[in-house]
């Protein structure tokens, strides 16, 4: 039998998708993710999603995207429209992870903001320091940073390595440090909505 469903997704949501499938018993779901250092160059993102679905679709009954726009400034939309497939709402990870109306309200109370997720938390010195070429050419800090007044941990799980890591990224940044926990809840609504209806 055709398994039902493709999860395309983001590399940098793996593990949260992979813990909800698991406890959601998703048994007609199939998880493949991409490069998450897709998001240092996010004009790569439609394509590398094109050519996943492309692919892929063959294999399944229906495919799903687990990204946001990323971005990708509306080119990821225009690939997904031009094959008929859906994806996570709003502009990026930040926002479906904590939820429309939290992330919203985070962003009013301080536009200024830099966020991090459990994923970026581990592999901060990779993607930020490294990514952005901070560790060679530390005179760059003010020019991608320069403009920020606080990081918000947007933590899916409560794990105090994450959390003295994440410490630690903020005062690396110079920028103030506030932790605000969502789970998985907000993920799990999201995805719920829109995959389990494809359920055998």
């Amino acid at each position: 039998m055709t398994p039902a469903v493709l999860l395309l997704a983001c590399g940098a949501i793996a593990r949260e998708l992979e813990s909800l499938r698991r406890a959601g018993q998703w048994q007609h779901v199939t998880l493949r993710c991409l490069d998450p250092a897709l998001h240092n160059r996010p004009e790569e993102i439609a394509p590398a999603v094109e050519a996943a679905i492309l692919h892929h679709r063959g294999a399944f009954t229906h495919i799903f995207v687990a990204y946001a726009d990323c971005g990708s400034s509306g080119a990821l939309d225009r690939v997904l429209e031009r094959h008929g497939i859906e994806r996570l709402p709003g502009a990026h990870c930040y926002e479906f992870l904590a939820g429309s109306a939290a992330f919203e309200a985070l962003a009013a109370a301080e536009p200024g903001t830099f966020y991090l997720t459990d994923f970026l938390a581990r592999h901060f010195d990779r993607l930020v320091k490294r990514g952005l070429g901070l560790d060679r050419h530390p005179q760059l800090m003010p020019h991608y940073f320069g403009n920020y007044r606080r990081l918000v941990f947007l933590a899916q799980t409560a794990d105090a390595e994450l959390d003295e890591l994440a410490r630690g990224h903020a005062d690396y940044l110079g920028l103030a440090y506030e932790r605000h926990a969502t789970g998985l809840a907000p993920l799990a609504r999201a995805l719920e909505a829109r995959v389990l209806p494809w359920q055998n």
